[in-house]
């Protein structure tokens, strides 16, 4: 997986080998944090050595580790360093992959850099405690809106997205909790959709208990994990899948843990209170809801909402109409494929937000974990049923992998048939 990169013609000064390689490691494990590929991240890294001099390089990154080697005057020097699996929010992000542009040209030393990573790693939460919660509630709804637009099942989606605002608030900081929280949260909205039920409140069970869940849902992890596959990184794409599979059975086990205790079996998880009447604007509204949730509870850099909100409405807009020609499962590889270079498009062309805060979302909107943690449900009620939505998901997750492949492979070749037309035109004037 290593491989060498040889210095640029005119490489920085070199700096303190030790602290570069403190720097290296520490933004590689900042990049983690941003879901990036470790593809990418090995890429990156090795491009930011050879910008501070160092005439070869090698670098190996998983999701939860990070190597790299150096090589400067006196031998070689390598450090060995596990990174922690927290990820970033998306002001975050945006930090730290402007950090990563200068660091990447030699703009910035790197014990500055190193004091720049440790102040966004504290860095505050532009919203603060209400924007998170507030977003959370916001967001809920916007997916409420575009799954079924009842007034029952959105007042649901309020209380339910108000909850577990308040338990992932008191989860902030708390490293040791994140594993068990995805369990605590499903058993309480699942306890308290049924407890309704059995008040006589009509919700939707199959529906009301997605949205508030929809952030512990590792749609991203997934699709990232089938992309790394793709790129044939064995190791960190199996490990991603595991994970992601792992974190849906937690879901499932927390939502029959909650239906079991308010007296119901796991089968009714699956129950669904029957049609209801089609809202044409509805999905297109919980769009703008939705994004307008994200924005706020992921506390999104300054003026990036109406890149997120173009980049949602337009991949929604994409995945909605090729369902139409195609299956639903194919639908996914059609809206990513137009929000991977439009993300691209907005962050290199026209200044925007880094492509991770914009595209992102589209993950979370596309929902390939929904469908994964309705399926894994099945399984506690029908084998048949959960085996064939299981298969349902590995389609989907592939789909929207491949469309995000195809999509960044062809704003690639885009911008460099683009730039070479345009340097021809020049010679030719």
């Amino acid at each position: 997986m290593s491989t060498e990169s040889q210095s640029p013609e005119a490489p920085a000064p070199a700096p303190n080998t030790s602290v570069l390689l403190e720097f290296l490691f520490r933004l590689g494990r900042a990049y983690l944090g941003c879901g990036e590929q470790t593809a990418k991240v090995e890429k990156l890294l090795r491009s930011i050595a050879s910008a501070y001099g160092m005439r070869k390089s090698r670098v190996v990154a998983f999701p939860t580790a990070v190597f790299i080697s150096l090589h400067d005057n006196h031998g070689e020097r390598v450090t060995l360093a596990e990174s922690e699996p927290q990820m970033l929010r998306l002001d975050q992000m945006a930090e730290v992959y402007a950090l990563g542009e200068e660091a990447q040209s030699g703009r910035v030393d790197p014990l500055e850099g190193l004091k720049r990573l440790a102040a966004i790693r504290r860095q505050k939460a532009r919203f603060g405690r209400v924007g998170h919660v507030v977003g959370h509630v916001i967001l809920t709804v916007g997916l409420a809106l575009v799954l079924m637009p009842t007034p029952i099942n959105l007042a649901a989606a309020a209380v339910l997205g108000f909850i577990v605002g308040l338990i992932k608030l008191f989860n902030v900081g708390r490293t040791l909790l994140s594993v068990p929280l995805p369990v605590i949260a499903a058993a309480v909205v699942s306890a308290l959709v049924f407890l309704a039920i059995r008040n006589g409140i009509p919700v939707d069970p199959l529906q009301a208990l997605v949205p508030p869940l929809v952030t512990f849902l590792p749609g991203g992890m997934l699709t990232l994990g089938m992309l790394e596959l793709a790129y044939g990184d064995m190791v960190s794409g199996s490990s991603r899948l595991i994970a992601g599979f792992v974190q849906l059975v937690l879901l499932a086990f927390g939502l029959a843990l909650g239906a079991i205790f308010t007296g119901y079996v796991p089968a009714d998880l699956v129950h669904s209170a029957g049609n209801y009447g089609l809202v044409l604007w509805a999905p297109w509204v919980g769009v703008l809801v939705f994004g307008l949730g994200v924005y706020f509870h992921f506390s999104a850099p300054r003026n990036s909402l109406p890149w997120m909100i173009l980049v949602l409405l337009l991949a929604f807009a994409v995945q909605r109409l090729a369902s139409g020609f195609f299956s639903s499962e194919l639908s996914g590889f059609f809206g990513m494929l137009v929000a991977t270079p439009l993300g691209y498009l907005i962050q290199y062309r026209f200044r925007g937000p880094p492509a991770a805060v914009t595209f992102f979302p589209a993950f979370w909107l596309l929902v390939p974990g929904a469908l994964g943690l309705l399926s894994v449900t099945r399984l506690l009620s029908d084998r048949t049923a959960g085996i064939d939505g299981l298969i349902t998901v590995i389609y989907v997750m592939t789909s929207i992998a491949l469309g995000t492949l195809v999509g960044a492979s062809l704003y690639r070749w885009l911008s460099e048939n683009v730039a070479a037309l345009r340097r021809g035109s020049w010679r030719g004037r």
